[in-house]
């Protein structure tokens, strides 16, 4: 009589091993889980082309930057140039007054000399 109890529970663990192995794999999926899975996907796009655009708006940010500063560096080796090429000018205008003033002493001298 000890086998029958031993019996019954082999029986009864074998039914529940085979209800829960004729159980549905899973849950059917109904029309609000298939709209937010919808929903789901739709963000991960968006979110995919959004971080798309923020990279070829960095990458143009960093281009632009990078022709602002070839232009400014540029632009400073003119100014450069164009100082110099000034300095040059005025050296050669205050050469060409000094000559002027000369003359002007000189002729300024010439004539107390004939006055004499």
């Amino acid at each position: 009589m000890k086998f029958a109890p031993f019996l019954h529970a082999t029986v009864a663990l074998a039914l529940l091993a085979g209800l829960s192995a004729c159980k549905k794999p899973d849950e059917p999926v109904g029309p609000a889980q298939k709209a937010g899975a919808a929903i789901d996907t739709a963000g991960e796009q968006a979110a995919a082309k959004l971080h798309e655009n923020l990279d070829k708006a960095r990458a143009a940010g960093e281009a632009m930057n990078e022709r602002a500063r070839d232009a400014g560096n540029e632009l400073h080796e003119v100014a450069k140039d164009a100082a110099q090429d000034a300095s040059k000018g005025i050296s050669k205008a205050t050469e060409e007054v000094g000559k002027k003033v000369e003359q002007a002493g000189e002729k300024i001298q010439d004539a107390a000399h004939d006055k004499k």
